[in-house]
């Protein structure tokens, strides 16, 4: 071809190309699954006084049970913040039929917004939503997914029951950790098996958009499907052993929800927990708590015959000695036995058996200054007689 072919052969318009046809995207995947009621035990605990034990957040009323959404989120960070998405939602609740679980899941970026818009639906035919972490995590990032998408928070605006919080007052103790999957093995006793872990949950899903390749997400959908069943039997329980403490089978567990409802101003029921400790090594400890419950009601008396109990049997070490050496300085104003007590106090904190630790120091320098000013009262006390 010589040089004015080529010439022409570039002066002539190129061909258009033909545009491709975009994606039209007219909602997200969804699917429900009924599980039966059989699965989920203590049903019948979940009751709005119960609840009010459990939390300060109010309960509506009337209260039902069945208008408690369940909710749990799957997303594109385990962090939060800018950028975050809620690429999964599950949503359950009671049901005539058994416990429906509806999962959502927007397949490419712009069916964020009918995802949410199926939650926002679910929200409104909900009085309560229960999550695990969800005031935290949750609930504030589908806040921040609704408002980018233009749409309405105040369905997320209703009472929440945030099984972390109310777990973890429970059993931190005995358990260290709290995460759903701990609470499910230790608490319910239904532990997973080849259970995808959380972390790996964001790569799932962008390694779905890198492929297109749906089941990827299997997993993703099987653990939360489990995550949602969890909440409501981990619920049910809770509330169970609420309303009957003496179901709790660990001392560590009786003892601290005793402190959680004193904390809470339910002064009744967590004596109740306290003297339902009856052995192990919450034993003494539940046995001061209940004397400290009774003596700051008022009822001194009480609180001393515990005190005298505690040293009958041997517990709690000096502390029974000190409040007493107290209880009868300031309450029955008798600075004779108050330094007797005080002194057997001395006397236990000097058996060579006991490591002599910073806290053991500084206990025996208050007994020896409570001491020292018990003997300086007293001589007084004879001098001005």
């Amino acid at each position: 071809m010589n040089l004015r072919a080529m010439l022409n052969a570039m002066s002539q318009p190129k061909p258009r190309a033909q545009p491709t046809e975009q994606p039209r995207f007219t909602g997200c995947w969804e699917k429900t699954v009924i599980r039966p009621l059989s699965e989920f035990p203590d049903l019948a605990a979940i009751r709005g006084e119960t609840l009010a034990l459990m939390q300060e957040e109010a309960m509506p009323e009337p209260f039902d049970p069945a208008r408690i959404l369940y909710l749990d989120t799957e997303t594109t960070g385990l962090a939060g913040g800018a950028g975050t998405v809620a690429f999964q939602v599950g949503l359950g609740r009671v049901t005539g039929e058994g416990f429906a679980i509806t999962q959502l899941v927007m397949r490419d970026y712009p069916e964020e917004r009918f995802l949410l818009e199926k939650v926002a639906e679910a929200l409104g035919d909900s009085d309560v939503i229960c999550t695990f972490n969800g005031k935290t995590f949750d609930i504030p990032l589908l806040r921040d997914r609704f408002l980018m998408n233009r749409m309405r928070t105040d369905g997320l605006d209703k009472p929440q029951i945030d099984l972390l919080h109310i777990a973890r007052r429970v059993f931190r103790l005995r358990l260290q950790r709290c995460n759903l999957a701990t609470l499910e093995e230790a608490v319910l006793g239904i532990p997973r098996a080849h259970d995808l872990p959380g972390s790996q949950v964001p790569q799932r899903y962008f390694n779905y958009l890198k492929t297109g390749e749906f089941a990827l997400l299997d997993d993703v959908l099987t653990h939360n499907e489990q995550d949602i069943a969890s909440l409501c039997v981990l619920l049910a329980r809770m509330c169970r052993s609420y309303a009957q403490p003496e179901t709790l089978t660990h001392g560590e567990d009786l003892y601290s929800m005793g402190v959680g409802l004193n904390r809470q101003r339910h002064p009744e029921e967590a004596r109740r927990c306290w003297r339902l400790v009856k052995e192990g090594r919450m034993k003494a400890a539940s046995a001061m708590q209940l004397a400290h419950s009774y003596r700051r009601a008022g009822d001194r008396q009480e609180a001393k015959r515990l005190w005298l109990d505690m040293i009958a049997r041997r517990e709690g070490g000096v502390q029974p000695y000190i409040e007493l050496a107290k209880h009868y300085e300031h309450a029955e104003n008798d600075p004779q036995t108050a330094l007797e007590y005080t002194q057997r106090a001395l006397m236990l904190l000097a058996e060579p058996a006991l490591f002599a630790n910073q806290t053991v120091q500084e206990t025996q320098n208050a007994l020896q200054y409570r001491y020292a000013r018990l003997r300086r009262k007293l001589a007084r006390a004879e001098k001005e007689g």
